[in-house]
């Protein structure tokens, strides 16, 4: 039996945690998994928690989003500044869409600002046609749309978004963060880039980086792009809960025996697992040393 399945959901620290389901509901996460207020075990903040899935979510685009405000202190702490793409910590998190054009143009529409219109590009070593573009959500976090049109051309009906396809992610060693994931389960190549995607050089405030960028996919749940800066950049990494893109986690059908399966694998469990009675189930977790640091857990959703 496969123990990790891949990306389960994607979290996000949110300002107005009313304003995000309504904004991720106009792009299909309109099921709420749960919806949980409380102290948070591991990071050990107050916060509103409330899980998103999309129920036209698809094989290329099946992880869920978590929305996060935290409550305590001095509320949500906020995006780290200097970011544009790539820099150490979550970076983005792409939404597998049919039809990104129309997409895009309801977002926008709606009042999330364009980050970078429509194109069609292809990727190596495939050679596998995407249609890409970017938006931001109210907080300013990253969310790009793209649909695999030479993988996936997505079931019938009007341009809409399925679920998340893949999360980005700046490391300091592209190696190290390729052999940790592939003991996760991230073991095919999709694509491998070392060319800058000229598209992004309006977000640098800075003489633009060099990339290394592969995208990492596991057998089941959405996948993983980790890239690499040259020269590195700013560290974006930031605390738990900051508003935008800021942890993900990787779905496994059973707590217990998944840590087992980390521990022989030599992968350091961050604190004790966790079961969190959210109402409607159980929320049950255990964080990882991811070698760059970053928020990564395992989840067993039981909600």
């Amino acid at each position: 039996m496969t123990v990790f399945r891949g990306v389960d959901h994607v979290g996000v620290g949110v300002a107005d945690m009313e304003a995000a389901k309504a904004f991720y509901g106009r792009v299909g996460f309109s099921t709420v998994r749960f919806d949980w207020a409380g102290r948070v075990p591991g990071p050990d903040r107050e916060a509103r928690v409330v899980m998103l899935s999309n129920p036209g979510a698809t094989p290329v685009g099946p992880g869920a989003i978590k929305l996060v405000q935290v409550l305590d202190g001095n509320g949500p702490p906020p995006a780290p500044g200097g970011g544009g793409w790539g820099e150490l910590g979550i970076c983005e998190i792409c939404l597998h869409a049919r039809g990104v054009t129309g997409v895009h143009g309801s977002l926008v529409a709606a009042g999330a600002d364009s980050l970078m219109e429509p194109l069609t590009a292809s990727v190596d070593p495939n050679d596998v046609a995407l249609d890409i573009a970017y938006v931001a959500d109210p907080w300013g976090g990253k969310l790009e749309l793209i649909e695999w049109t030479g993988l996936w051309r997505s079931l019938p009906g009007p341009p809409r978004a399925e679920g998340v396809n893949h999360v980005a992610f700046g490391v300091a060693d592209l190696e190290a963060s390729r052999a940790f994931y592939d003991r996760l389960g991230f073991g095919e190549m999709l694509f491998e880039s070392t060319e800058f995607f000229e598209p992004m050089a309006s977000w640098y405030d800075r003489e633009l980086p060099d990339q290394h960028i592969v995208m990492l996919l596991a057998g089941q749940g959405a996948g993983v792009e980790p890239c690499l800066l040259r020269p590195l950049g700013p560290d974006c990494r930031g605390e738990w809960g900051h508003l935008g893109p800021m942890e993900f986690a990787i779905g496994v059908s059973n707590l217990e025996r998944a840590c087992e399966r980390i521990r022989e694998l030599g992968v350091e469990l961050v604190g004790q697992p966790q079961t969190v009675d959210v109402g409607s189930g159980e929320w049950r977790y255990a964080y990882l040393a991811d070698p760059d640091g970053l928020y990564v857990s395992i989840v067993e959703p039981r909600y």
